[in-house]
């Protein structure tokens, strides 16, 4: 395979997102392996099943060929109260619309994020892996990225700092040969 696209969507509209600047260090670290995209989700209105089929419906339609296009998906997210951040899962719910017309079908994915408290975004990613098992998205499990925040996680360069970087540097390698072992077809 030569170099996979990778996209990576940020489970956060906040342009300050600690989980931003996370998603923006790992893209740094395979930079030289992969095509990294970073996927907006922030302009996609709230779904509602009605838009299905309808003009109310063209932000999702017009998303899914960026989803599609990609090798492999990376979600950088933050947790809110002990769950998936509602704008991100919205994007899940409005790219798999209308039923048999899912976006995220095949995907390799992997889940990532940071916050400040000792178990990080633990719940989020977990309710993540749920709706991926339903999405049909091959999720890496091992090994998981729950990162504790703090100030030396990135350097003022915006890149990894030392005292995590062989462990994220791994969790991007992993997930690269896990791209490479779920190819879609």
């Amino acid at each position: 395979m030569s170099n996979p696209k990778i996209g990576i969507i940020v489970g956060s509209n906040s342009k300050q997102s600690i989980n931003r600047k996370l998603g923006q260090a790992l893209a740094k670290l395979i930079a030289d392996k992969a095509d990294v995209q970073f996927l907006d989700i922030s302009h996609l209105p709230l779904y509602n099943r009605d838009f299905d089929g309808q003009p109310e419906g063209k932000p999702f339609e017009d998303f899914k060929p960026q989803i599609r296009a990609c090798d492999g998906l990376l979600f950088v997210t933050p947790e809110h109260n002990r769950s998936v951040p509602a704008v991100l899962k919205n994007a899940l719910d409005g790219c798999s619309r209308p039923y048999g017309q899912s976006a995220w079908g095949g995907i390799p994915a992997a889940v990532i994020g940071t916050a400040a408290g000792g178990p990080a975004t633990a719940m989020a990613q977990q309710h993540l892996r749920n709706v991926f098992v339903f999405l049909d998205m091959p999720t890496m499990q091992q090994p998981e990225g729950f990162i504790r925040w703090n100030d030396e996680l990135i350097d003022a360069q915006g890149n990894i700092g030392p005292a995590s970087h062989d462990f994220l540097n791994n969790y991007m390698t992993r997930f690269l040969a896990w791209v490479q072992l779920h190819a879609k077809k």
